[in-house]
């Protein structure tokens, strides 16, 4: 029997493929964009409910998530590839293939997710030490640090269904079931900070709760779902023609992920040369960017499908429209955030300046001196976000590997030992390298896009041609 998708999926694609560009963006981004905004928000509020604990507690959050970021880059990138697969196949209107791919995407994550519980929990100790994690934060947030693994089985299986979610325009959807998660989150942890003293343990266990409601609606949702994305065990295929194309997209784009983040984990054991609480304040700054940053990162997640859609009908022009425009939203969204976070920042950095136990002038003082070079980062780097959309729309994961790793082990990881061995600056220096990398790496992208648009026009050109004739 042929597979076919609902009606509500074909209105979407209709209107993906035709739509005036700048609205499709707004209808399917700006609710990602809110979605990311709010990820953001949550990650400051996880920072802020381990401020109440102690400074401690805060730099062992801010240190670890990273960590923990770098390990799920894993999961992330197999939702990157298998995404522009579904993507591909839902433009072109091949329905066989699109099943194929949600079925087998599926069933990849959850293997993945398992495999990486079983390895990393039990050496968990030995895996920070070789990170250089200072061995103070290790102590206070080893515990933690094991629960977001556990966490992460539900994790890569929930980016996968977000993932697929986003590709058929489910953008709503997708910010409501984010609220309901930061709700469970934030009232689990309010309970067990504020009302029940908890340690930073418990901050995890809030999140795997909050985790694990996703996970329930994702499961009844594909259970229920109609056609094509439907996901059925007869369609999970473990052989070269779906998992090839899938594998050969995900690595570059999960080694990019945890090559970035390994390299977030670089600075800050670098950053350690200044105290152990500046690998904390520098995790802040980072938060406290991600306020303007995620904004853009949403638009990025909304667009990259889109553009994959419309490569698979074979709508070029149309791409690089989503790209132009694209461009000139998330430099907005650079200068708005600048703008607030310029007028706001003392405040931010005060706010997390507190514990229940003391008030540190120094620690509130290391963030700001931090964040005030680190912004000046924020419009480049929404060039940078919106060429990643369109290489990964194009399934270039290769080049978006090399934009990051050039991000971090090029203009982060060398300029931050000069300026350690060669200059008298203290913490600040971690926010001078910040932005030097976040800068250059949007020239980078500017450079990089100028032969993909090139060959973009090329590839329509040929395309009209063959229409004509």
């Amino acid at each position: 029997m042929a597979v076919g998708i609902s009606k509500r999926d074909e209105t979407f694609r209709e209107y993906a493929l035709s739509g005036t560009a700048w609205k499709v963006l707004l209808v399917v981004c700006l609710p990602l964009a809110l979605y990311q905004a709010l990820q953001g928000i949550f990650s400051l509020l996880d920072t802020l409910m381990a401020s109440h604990i102690s400074a401690d507690s805060v730099s062992a959050v801010a240190v670890l998530s990273q960590i923990k970021t770098m390990v799920s880059a894993l999961g992330g990138g197999l939702a990157v590839g298998g995404c522009i697969k579904v993507s591909e196949a839902y433009g072109r209107g091949d329905y066989e293939a699109l099943r194929r791919n949600v079925s087998t995407l599926y069933a990849l994550s959850a293997g993945i997710g398992v495999l990486l519980i079983l390895v990393m929990v039990p050496f968990a100790r030995p895996f920070l030490l070789l990170l250089r994690t200072p061995s103070q934060l290790i102590d206070e947030g080893i515990g933690y640090f094991r629960v977001e693994i556990v966490g992460l089985v539900v994790v890569f299986f929930n980016t996968v269904f977000i993932a697929i979610e986003r590709a058929r325009g489910h953008s709503k959807r997708i910010l409501c079931l984010n609220m309901v998660v930061i709700l469970v989150k934030m009232a689990l942890t309010a309970l067990f900070v504020y009302a029940l003293n908890c340690g930073v343990v418990m901050i995890a266990v809030a999140t795997l709760c909050g985790q694990l409601v996703l996970l329930g609606y994702a499961v009844w949702s594909m259970l229920r779902d109609e056609g094509a994305f439907r996901v059925s065990r007869d369609h999970v295929e473990f052989r070269r023609r779906t998992v090839g194309p899938m594998v050969r997209l995900s690595y570059p784009a999960a080694a990019e992920k945890m090559l970035f983040s390994a390299g977030k984990v670089t600075v800050n054991a670098m950053a350690g040369v200044y105290g152990a609480l500046t690998a904390g304040a520098l995790g802040i700054s980072n938060n406290i960017g991600g306020l303007t940053t995620n904004w853009q990162s949403g638009f990025q997640d909304g667009a990259a499908p889109l553009i994959s859609q419309n490569r698979g009908a074979g709508k070029y022009r149309r791409t690089m429209e989503l790209y132009y425009w694209l461009v000139a939203i998330n430099v907005i969204i650079g200068l708005v955030g600048l703008l607030i976070v310029s007028a706001t920042l003392p405040w931010l950095a005060e706010v997390f300046a507190h514990s229940k136990s003391m008030y540190d002038p120094a620690f509130r003082d290391m963030i700001v001196d931090i964040h005030r070079y680190e912004m000046l980062g924020y419009i480049t780097l929404g060039v940078h976000s919106a060429t990643v959309a369109l290489l990964l729309g194009y399934g270039y994961t290769k080049l978006t590997l090399a934009l990051n790793v050039a991000r971090v082990f090029v203009f982060r990881v060398p300029i931050l030992w000069v300026l350690q061995h060669y200059t008298t600056l203290g913490p600040e220096a971690t926010g001078v390298t910040m932005m030097t990398s976040n800068i250059a790496v949007g020239v980078c992208a500017v450079l990089v896009a100028i032969p993909i648009l090139r060959r973009i026009r090329q590839m329509a050109a040929r395309a009209e041609g063959q229409e004509s004739s």
